[in-house]
Order: C-alpha cells, then structure tokens, then sequence
C-alpha cells in the first residue's frame, strides 16, 4: 500500500476485528511479496492501483497479481485481493495526477478474486463492535526487510506494544494537545508502525503522513511540509538527514521553521555536522533520538551526538553492557578502543513491547536472542559506560571490522569521515588484506561544489589518523556517486562489500531502492585490483 489514509484504516479495521495485520512496504518484489504472503498464510492482500515515487509511476496491482501467482506456485492460495483507487480513473481517461504527467495506469482485473475498495466500503454499515482481544493476543506481523538474510517475521502483542508506543510518544516526544507531528518513515516499517499510527493515534495526536521521496519536486520537500501545517514535532532518519544535506542549506533556510520544537532520529546514530535546522531566531532544538527511547527514564533527558542513556534501570527496560567473554561491564571508566567495542548492549528483563516470537520459527528467535548469554536479551548493539555514568550506543555489532587485531566500530569511522566539510555521507566495509587480515575500504559521498582528488584522500585518511588512530588509517577511499541502500533508508553494506573485492554477484537485490547505484559505484572503483 502507498503512504494514504485508507492504509491507516485497513490497519485499525483490522486491529478492531482481532485479524492480524502484515503491512508490506510499497517498494517489494514479486518475490519478496510472495515469500512473505506464504510465510504468514496470509488470506487476503489489500492494496492500490498504483503509486508514484518521485517521477516512476509503480504499478502495485500488477506486483500484487504477479506475488499471487507465485505464491500458488509455492504452495499457497491467496483468496481475495481489495484494491483502493488511488490513481486510475473510473472512465480511464487521461488526466494529470499533481504536476506529474499521467496517460492512465492499465490494471488487471479478476472478478472471482479482486474487488474495488470504495464498492466494498459502500456496502458496510458506518460502525462495527471491537473483538475483545487477550492482552497477549498477537496485534500485527512484521517482516524485517532482508537486507542482512532471509526476512524475519517479527510478531508483536496487543497489550504490551501499545503501552510502550502510546508511552514513549508522549513523553519522548513532549506531546501536548495541539501539537503537530510529522513522522517521515514509511508505515511499512516498525517505526511507521509505532510513530506514524499507533502510538499516535493513541495520544488522539495529529499526524502528518508523508507520500512520496524527500527530493521531489525538490529537496525542499519535507522542510515545505513543516512549513505548511506548522510542524511542533519532526521526526527523520539520520539517512535522509545525510543524504538532504549534499543539497545545501538553501532548501532548509528557504522554509519557515519556527514552530519546530523537537527534531527525532531514528535508527542509526546521526553524524557530526548534519543538523542544521535550527529555527531562525536563536530558539534551542531540542535533538531526540528514537535508542533513547529506552535508555533514558523519563525521556526528556538532553542528548549529545550519540546515543546516550544515564540510567541502567528505566521506566520499562532494566540494561545492562556485557562483554564478549560474559562479564558484567557497566562500571564506569576509561577502556582502550579495541576492548571497548566489544562490549554488547543486553537487556536484563522484558518490557512491554518486545517481539514475542519469529512467526513460525520459535527456535530462530530463542537462538538469535537469547542464546549468546542465558538469561539476557541481546539486541546485537555495542555499547560502553563512560565515567559519568552515561550509556553509549556505539553501532551495530555486525558493522565492526578487525583491523591487524584491532575491533573498529564502522560508525565511529564513518563519523570521522564526515566531519570533513567536503563529505556529505559516508560508508565503511572491510575489504581481504594479506598482511592485516582485513583493511578499511571507505565510501564517501560529496557535497555539492565539491571535487574528488588525490589531495582529497590524503586529506580523509588523515582526519581518521587523527580522530581515531594509525591503526584506523583507511587503506581505500571510493567516490561514490550514491550509496545502495534499502528502501526504508538502511545502506546495503553486502553490496558493499561486494563492490569493495569487485565482485558482482549480489544475491537478492529486490529491497534495493535504485539499481543504478550500484553500476555507478563500479564506474568510480579505484583501480586497485
């Protein structure tokens, strides 16, 4: 389904119906919409005509009958499919959808099987009794988007889950009635999920939802939605952050921001120098961050540049920092680079709103996260304690490199990379070494005005020398044109690394939002091998 209000609805509808729900981000394959409609036994598909992303016009209805097809072909039946009119026209004559140009999207159509949203709503009565539902009654399935493996099925609970969203949305987010607040992930995504719909709507909040990419018409997309419905709350991923920020600051500084109280960042953390959206006037920006949500007790603590925490025990989560050979480290204290990243973020207890089970696969949940220390829930995070007390989220554990024995946590070198005034975004892989074992191969994307030269290298291997140490010199540094990346914003770094021993075999690449990229990547290659 597009990003459109009758999404909420089947959502809700089916919440209020006891029938679990499985949102499917718009941008999936055939293949990876059929993997998913077979592993869920799903039983019916609500989707759209079609949707337009930037300039492409994306025909669902046409994926939606090809992932049934195929999904027959793999043992299951699809009974019935709704599909909601959101581009095509009764008569299917030609018009314009907005400024883009429309010649009228031709859809299949199978009477036994398919029927349109609006002659199906028209037949129902205007209210309907909620289901009454057990506190542990499954809510919704949620398929992690494969970038790392084969997708998960994340099953979420009723109660427990929105608890936890309806919670950490009005006080992370300082909610107050009136306000107005902006999410831009897409609702195929859990944070779509919780900080798009449900915990939300729960707060009886307005919620601006988003349709479309952050660069059309131009850049200054989303800063001219926060302008237009006088945006209180603004909630991004660092990714869109970085990717905005090649486009200058004109795109930012063009649009009233003034009703801007608190900017959120989600998923990974933000890198130096990429938030420059402060409201003119001098008025402070208060930074939140979604890893916060949990480590912080009443989350409304001020945050640095990362991801900190200064309580172990919150109002949901008891924490805890473990090392890879099972010791307790939440001391306080100095640690050198190589042991401190190894240091892993556990969770000592439930909280509400933690995934029950892999749909179908009990055996991979308990294994994925509870195997590596009994007794604790591993999110697969590193993390450290400095001397004051705070917790630090560093990066994803599976994002760390070994360097001639040194551990280097790709977003610490990434962060250096950035901090260069010509760098926009950037990206770290290791790449095989004879003699260290592995080296760092870096991907760097520029800024406007801004030219990729000899000079230029020296310069970025020097700022990761100085900011980290000898040791964390990158051996490689690739111009890169643009990075591949999910359609939820995640960077492919399997593709990457790929790219980085000049190999193309790729495996799936259907959650790859463009293509193109990685074609460009092999153009700018250095010559090395």
């Amino acid at each position: 389904m597009p990003m459109i209000p009758e999404l909420v609805v089947a959502m809700l509808a089916c919440t209020r119906l006891g029938i679990v729900h499985s949102i499917v981000f718009a941008g999936f394959s055939k293949d990876s919409l059929a993997e998913r409609m077979k592993d869920a036994k799903c039983k019916m598909v609500v989707t759209a005509d079609g949707v337009w992303r930037g300039n492409k016009l994306v025909n669902l209805k046409e994926i939606v009958d090809q992932a049934v097809a195929k999904a027959k072909e793999l043992g299951h039946e699809v009974r019935h499919t709704i599909v909601v009119r959101h581009l095509t026209s009764p008569t299917e004559r030609r018009m314009d959808i907005g400024k883009r140009p429309y010649s009228g999207l031709k859809i299949s159509w199978n009477a036994d099987v398919d029927s349109w949203w609006h002659e199906d709503v028209a037949n129902q009565p205007t209210t309907c009794a909620p289901e009454w539902m057990d506190a542990e009654s499954p809510l919704f399935l949620l398929y992690t988007s494969g970038s790392t493996g084969k997708p998960k099925g994340i099953l979420h609970s009723t109660a427990g889950y929105m608890l936890f969203t309806a919670t950490t949305f009005k006080y992370v987010f300082d909610y107050h009635p009136g306000d107005v607040y902006f999410c831009t992930a897409d609702i195929g995504w859990i944070t779509g999920h919780s900080y798009v719909v449900y915990g939300v709507l729960a707060n009886g909040a307005t919620s601006v939802m988003f349709e479309g990419v952050p660069f059309y018409p131009d850049a200054g997309r989303l800063w001219a939605i926060v302008d237009k419905y006088r945006v209180t709350q603004f909630y991004t991923a660092p990714t869109a952050v970085r990717a905005l920020m090649k486009y200058g600051d004109q795109y930012v500084t063009k649009y009233d921001r003034r009703s801007l109280r608190i900017l959120g960042l989600c998923r990974r953390t933000h890198q130096p120098g990429s938030l420059a959206v402060v409201p003119p006037g001098g008025r402070e920006l208060q930074l939140r961050h979604r890893r916060h949500l949990l480590a912080d007790r009443d989350g409304r603590a001020r945050v640095d540049s990362s991801t900190r925490s200064n309580s172990s025990k919150t109002r949901f989560c008891d924490l805890s920092i473990l090392r890879s050979g099972g010791n307790n480290t939440g001391r306080a204290g100095k640690r050198r680079l190589r042991e401190r990243q190894r240091d892993i973020w556990f969770y000592k207890k439930p909280w509400p709103s933690m995934m029950r089970t892999v749909y179908g696969n009990h055996v991979r949940f308990e294994t994925t996260y509870f195997k590596k220390f009994p007794g604790y829930y591993c999110t697969g995070d590193g993390a450290r304690r400095d001397k004051d007390g705070y917790f630090w989220v560093t990066g994803r554990m599976d994002d760390m490199l070994n360097v001639s024995g040194h551990l280097l946590s790709t977003a610490e070198v990434e962060s250096a990379l950035i901090e260069h005034r010509a760098v926009s975004e950037s990206a770290v892989v290791a790449r095989p070494h004879a003699v260290k074992g592995e080296c760092l191969y870096c991907f760097v994307v520029l800024k406007e005005g801004n030219d990729f030269s000899d000079k230029l290298v020296t310069d970025l291997k020097e700022q990761v020398r100085n900011k980290i140490g000898p040791f964390a010199t990158p051996e490689y540094i690739h111009y890169a044109p643009g990075l591949p990346k999910t359609r939820s914003g995640k960077i492919m770094r399997r593709v990457l690394r790929q790219i980085a021993q000049n190999n193309r075999q790729f495996g799936d690449l259907s959650t790859l939002a463009d293509e193109s990229v990685v074609e460009a990547l092999f153009k700018t290659r250095p010559a090395i091998d």
